[in-house]
């Protein structure tokens, strides 16, 4: 193909007015920016998990690359254009046979680029948070694999995980002293197998991006938007949304931002509610680490780099440390909040939610339940929300589960909400014995008259989650029960409390 590249490498061969033209590459696309189009056209390549040897395959896999990432980027996404021939004069205008397919984009700025905008420092959090929101929703309503579906299977899960150790071997690039991260990809696998047969069954594989992480991204549009999912392979495509998540927080990790990716998976929890997936977590974290360390490798057999230095080098051992830190041990921790509506549990929460911890809202969760909240149920519930059988339900099923899962992946969380009830909170406290993560009660003293002033003023405002008004207040004060000697071991006197920093101790940021 060095024929065809060099043609569209002149501005003549396109059918629009171009002054120059810049090719980027990666180990199966060459791309050729133009100035207003960027023009992506397909190596001829065949490794063990995409298939570009035909231009048949390459002009379907085209089609699809348009069709998939519609779905997120519908503005630089432009159409198909045809490339006619013959390689040595390869254009897109003329009377020539078709010899390839290119994806015409919309060009955007290199500078713009995730990575890029991320050094300078352009990465704001109200963009972060817009994005954990799109990506929450488009994971949603991403297609979805029915039970008896061939993707997403316990075994189809471990079969690309595997294939990145054979590459690696393949291309001499896996040191001996990396064989337990092949050791405990197996053992985690088995372990982790009924929870994936589960997901599963529940109709939690999506067609998803399948390759997200920052280099995928850009600043357009005022938001940062993403693009190049991946069209080649219904298998890497058809996933967990938590495994395209868990690419995208290590990549943010190893670029030395591990409070973007907490701050991320904050907002995308919060927005999609899919808690029960976060045990897998740090399995996928490792998996994807280990994509990447695959990719430089490949990178480095075609290059034809058989050193052991350089970027691409200190790239692929860089990944591969990072497979090493997401299989590292975790212990979870779990602290609850005690306290009437008004009284600064939230405030509180949020604190430590900024330090590095997990916050559960009982709030957003309770609303997502009668549908106003996120991404809520098929069948939202009606009625009272505070009405008791629904309390139980929050605090007993939909808090407890996503407690219990957090806790699972070793993360802090801090469940935030009233726990008016002593055996509320002896759940919980026996959550965390069961498991061994650290536990705590956070229970901020406010006289009722500021209680009851709170509530209005953030009823006044409209801003606040929360739909608890002075009604619900003053039945909360009626029920509300006081805790038990046997409790005041677990009181914090507050967020700056000397003992959380041994409760919520090596706060691990998702892998």
């Amino acid at each position: 193909m060095d024929d065809l590249v060099r043609a569209l490498l002149d501005p003549a061969a396109y059918d629009h007015p171009v002054v120059g033209v810049e090719l980027l590459e990666t180990h199966i696309s060459w791309v050729f920016l133009t100035g207003r189009f960027a023009y992506k056209v397909k190596k001829p390549v065949r490794f063990g998990f995409v298939d570009f040897s035909t231009p048949e395959r390459r002009r379907h896999c085209c089609e699809e690359e348009l069709r998939l990432n519609r779905r997120l980027a519908p503005d630089l996404y432009l159409d198909l254009a045809v490339i006619h021939g013959p390689a040595q004069r390869a254009c897109l205008h003329g009377s020539g046979p078709p010899i390839e397919t290119a994806v015409r984009m919309r060009q955007f700025q290199q500078r713009d680029l995730l990575p890029q905008a991320l050094a300078r420092g352009a990465v704001s959090e109200a963009l972060l948070d817009r994005l954990a929101r799109d990506l929450a929703v488009f994971h949603a309503a991403a297609a979805a694999m029915p039970p008896d579906g061939p993707w997403g299977t316990a075994e189809r899960v471990l079969e690309p995980a595997l294939a990145n150790f054979e590459s690696l071997q393949a291309c001499g690039r896996l040191p001996p002293e990396q064989a337990d991260l092949l050791a405990w990809t197996r053992a985690e696998h088995g372990r982790l197998r009924p929870l994936l047969e589960r997901r599963h069954s529940l109709g939690h594989i999506r067609e998803c991006h399948g390759d997200l992480h920052l280099g995928n991204m850009t600043l357009h549009g005022g938001r940062i938007t993403v693009f190049d999912g991946i069209e080649f392979s219904e298998a890497l495509r058809w996933i967990d949304p938590l495994s395209d998540l868990a690419f995208l927080l290590m990549d943010l990790r190893q670029r030395g931002q591990p409070a973007l990716a907490r701050r991320l998976l904050q907002g995308w929890l919060e927005w999609g509610g899919d808690y029960g997936g976060l045990p897998l977590l740090p399995w996928y974290g490792a998996y994807r680490a280990m994509v990447r360390a695959k990719v430089a490798a490949l990178r480095l057999a075609q290059q034809g780099l058989a050193g052991g230095s350089g970027p691409l080098v200190a790239e692929l051992e860089a990944y591969l440390a990072a497979a090493r830190q997401a299989m590292a041990p975790r212990r979870g921790a779990l602290l609850i909040t005690h306290g009437v509506s008004g009284s600064g549990k939230s405030h509180g929460a949020a604190i430590l939610r900024r330090r590095g911890w997990l916050q559960l809202r009982s709030d957003l969760e309770r609303r997502r339940l009668f549908g106003r909240w996120g991404c809520g149920p098929s069948s939202p519930l009606q009625g009272d929300p505070y009405a008791p059988a629904v309390g139980e339900h929050l605090y007993g099923t939909v808090l407890a589960e996503a407690a219990a899962a957090a806790l699972a992946a070793g993360l802090a969380v801090v469940v935030d909400a009233t726990f008016l009830r002593r055996d509320q909170r002896d759940r919980y406290c026996d959550l965390a014995r069961q498991v061994g993560a650290g536990f705590g009660i956070l229970a901020p003293v406010v006289g009722v008259a500021e209680a009851r002033q709170r509530i209005g003023e953030r009823q006044r405002l409209g801003a606040d989650p929360s739909e608890a008004d002075v009604t619900v207040l003053e039945k909360q004060l009626l029920a509300i029960e006081a805790l038990a000697p046997e409790e005041r071991p677990w009181l914090l006197s507050g967020v700056d409390d000397p003992r959380l920093q041994d409760l919520g101790r090596d706060l691990p940021s998702p892998p």
